[in-house]
């Protein structure tokens, strides 16, 4: 074993205190600080005072039911699709992919349903709109394709249904359709 030099060990061991002292000061003086300050009064939000608003969201049995009927008409016309239902700020409910359903239909369904919710119209109308307004497009996980309908509560978006994999949007549309329509039963 290798002996340190005299002055290697003065120098340690200063450093050493020096930190251990550092140390103390820190506590000790985080200790003598100023009490804290109380805490901040509690603030009630409700909707008596306008802060806050109620919002209907789909459950996940409906969304699943919604989902099924959804597949359920695709298989009535031999169509291998995928479905995603999005709540009303886009966010996946559920997505199922359906038996022999293309790799590249589950995130286009999920698109297409969150581009029914955002602006409350189904896919193919809003397909429409991009003549007028072709930058539409260029908004980050939309797809303007038909597929994709949006589901309602007293006149408001509360979810979107997103169908693809069928030969046409058309047929994608359709099957969206039967999912929403399997929610006034």
């Amino acid at each position: 074993m290798k002996q340190i030099s005299k002055r290697a060990r003065v120098l340690t061991g200063g450093a050493a205190l020096v930190a251990l002292g550092a140390g103390a000061f820190g506590a000790v003086s985080a200790n003598a600080a100023t009490p804290a300050a109380a805490p901040a009064a509690v603030v009630k939000a409700d909707a008596k005072n306008k802060n806050t608003f109620d919002s209907t969201h789909l459950t996940i049995e409906a969304a699943t039911k919604a989902a099924q009927a959804t597949l359920d008409a695709a298989k009535k016309e031999n169509q291998r699709v995928s479905v995603a239902v999005v709540d009303r700020n886009g966010n996946t409910i559920l997505t199922l992919r359906g038996d022999g359903a293309g790799p590249q239909s589950y995130e286009a369904a999920q698109k297409k349903a969150f581009t029914a919710v955002s602006w409350n119209a189904p896919t193919s109308e809003l397909a429409k709109r991009l003549t007028n307004a072709p930058t539409l497009k260029d908004i980050p996980g939309t797809l303007f394709l038909g597929g994709g309908a949006p589901v309602t509560a007293k006149g408001a978006p509360i979810a979107g249904i997103g169908v693809a994999g069928a030969p046409s949007g058309d047929l994608d549309e359709k099957f969206a359709q039967a999912g929403v329509a399997s929610l006034a039963k």
